[in-house]
């Protein structure tokens, strides 16, 4: 009997060890404290060689990241008419997967439609990767390129844990065929946008969307809250912020190793589903990736970018990364919600919301 009890500690205490194990309780322990001691490669002047590559200049370190992937279709003529003077007002960067042909239509039959507004230029474009062992599906994708001429694509592998490498990928074509807009707004295809709330946004975001609520005479009465514009060189990346800690549990589809991320806390970031920059903003961070080692997360992966240039992210709570209840007057302000891969669901919702003057 005595021998039974101890033969029952001991393998109650294996298996709490093996819990406190794979819940990363042990690996807590080793973490390092952000606040004290982040870094994160490359340890270097970094404002100085992203400041020299936006005038063309060289940097004495060498970079180690460029997602060099060759673009399969780049849409390179998308925004050529545009320029310094006559600029694009909002460049949506749709990170969407390589068959979700009927999501993409429904995008652009909404949210997506460059025209929807006569007097404010915007261009739609969305970011794929590729399967190397489906010709048939790629010919689908260069048959849909050619059609609209929207579809911006690269060589790697779509799949989830390359969602940095699309996402920088979109920051690559920005910068490179597509720089002369004042903000970029990247959402993933499966996200309600309402364009009307993205622009009244970006309009006043400090404000958004108090200022809207205003009596007319107070709007009459201080129209600079009404009529205020961003400057050129802001620099602005917004969306739903969080400060959270890595996931340490060895079952788990987010688990980070020490060695990957050794402390305790990431840096604010922006839920990746949907987030705007502003140009500053946009080439801050493409320039910045040249020198900041890949990280498989996109959302982390732009908050080191953002620690890493001093971008302090913008919290608004109208970008929505779950699915947002809908009734009819709820998505007055909304300016994104996750939750719409269905693209009837879509398109009823946004059609309903441009009724009454919501998108």
């Amino acid at each position: 009997m005595i021998r039974l009890t101890k033969r029952n500690k001991l393998y109650g205490g294996l298996l709490l060890f093996f819990l406190l194990y794979t819940f990363g309780v042990f690996t807590h322990l080793f973490e390092q404290n952000y606040y004290e001691s982040f870094q994160y490669p490359l340890d270097m002047n970094l404002t100085a060689c992203v400041e020299g590559y936006k005038h063309d200049q060289p940097c004495s370190t060498r970079p180690i990241n460029n997602y060099n992937y060759p673009f399969i279709s780049k849409c390179e003529q998308k925004c050529a008419a545009y320029n310094e003077k006559e600029q694009i007002r909002v460049v949506y960067i749709v990170k969407s997967a390589l068959r979700h042909f009927e999501r993409r239509l429904a995008i652009r039959q909404s949210w997506g439609y460059e025209k929807r507004f006569s007097d404010v230029p915007i261009v739609t474009v969305f970011i794929l990767g590729y399967d190397p062992d489906n010709e048939g599906l790629q010919i689908e994708i260069a048959e849909e390129s050619e059609r609209y001429n929207d579809i911006v694509q690269a060589k790697f592998i779509d799949s989830y844990f390359n969602n940095t490498i699309k996402t920088m990928m979109g920051f690559k074509w920005a910068a490179n065929y597509c720089k002369h807009s004042k903000f970029y707004f990247f959402a993933d295809d499966d996200f309600y946008v309402s364009t009307r709330n993205v622009l009244r946004f970006l309009r006043n975001p400090l404000q958004y969307p108090q200022y809207l609520e205003l009596p007319i005479e107070t709007i009459q009465s201080k129209s600079n809250i009404m009529d205020y514009e961003l400057p050129s060189d802001v620099k602005l990346f917004s969306g739903f912020v969080f400060v959270s800690s890595p996931h340490r549990h060895y079952t788990s589809k987010w688990y980070i190793s020490l060695q990957e991320y050794p402390y305790h806390l990431w840096p604010p970031y922006v839920t990746a589903g949907s987030y705007v920059v502003s140009r500053e903003v946009l080439l801050d961070f493409y320039f910045a990736s040249h020198f900041t080692k890949h990280f498989r997360f996109d959302d982390i992966y732009l908050g080191i970018l953002a620690k890493k240039t001093n971008t302090e992210p913008f919290h608004c709570g109208e970008f929505y990364f779950y699915k947002k209840d809908y009734s009819l007057h709820n998505y007055q302000y909304v300016i994104a919600s996750h939750g719409y891969g269905n693209h009837d669901e879509l398109l009823r919702v946004w059609n309903e919301q441009r009724g009454i003057g919501n998108a």
